[in-house]
């Protein structure tokens, strides 16, 4: 890798980053608990365009999770099930509508036991917690993110160049 393509690499993951961490204090209200939807889990497609995404999105989450008051466990756990989901979608880039589903799965599994044994949040059961995080997942990834994908696979020449 050159070095301005390793410059660019880290701008954009710097970016992506950035985005996911205003977009999640900015909708703060609906961003955290038992019933959420972030609306920056639309970046969870930003790994079809660059590998710089896997650890932008994980650093961006590490990042809103500090800030955004959580405990020491959301903020490693939450942001690994993160990570974990843009690694794997990164993989699976070659499908488009493959790439958000390990984010889906990995937060639908991950964080409700977070929010159990961090928060103690007791009187939900996890199936439904799951399913609370599953439907605020597939609303951010897959209806917000594919129309962010659609919006940038027009522009992906201009705007991820290597």
């Amino acid at each position: 890798m050159t070095n301005n393509n390793r410059n660019r690499w880290i701008a954009q993951g710097a970016l992506i980053a950035a985005l996911y961490v205003v977009l999640t204090l900015a909708f703060a209200p609906i961003s955290f608990g038992p019933v959420q939807m972030r609306i920056a889990e639309a970046l969870a497609i930003m790994p079809l365009f660059t590998s710089a995404a896997v650890p932008g999105l994980f650093i961006g989450c590490f990042i809103a999770n500090m800030l955004g008051g959580c405990v020491a466990v959301d903020v490693i756990f939450g942001s690994l099930a993160t990570l974990i989901g843009a690694w794997i979608g990164r993989k699976l880039m070659h499908n488009r509508w493959l790439v958000p589903l390990p984010t889906v799965l990995s937060n639908t599994i991950i964080v409700p036991f977070v929010l159990r044994y961090g928060y103690g949040i007791a009187d939900i059961p996890l199936p439904l917690m799951m399913v609370y995080i599953l439907i605020g997942e597939v609303l951010g990834c897959y209806i917000l993110g594919e129309l962010l994908g659609t919006a940038l696979i027009h522009r992906k020449d201009i705007i991820f160049k290597s």
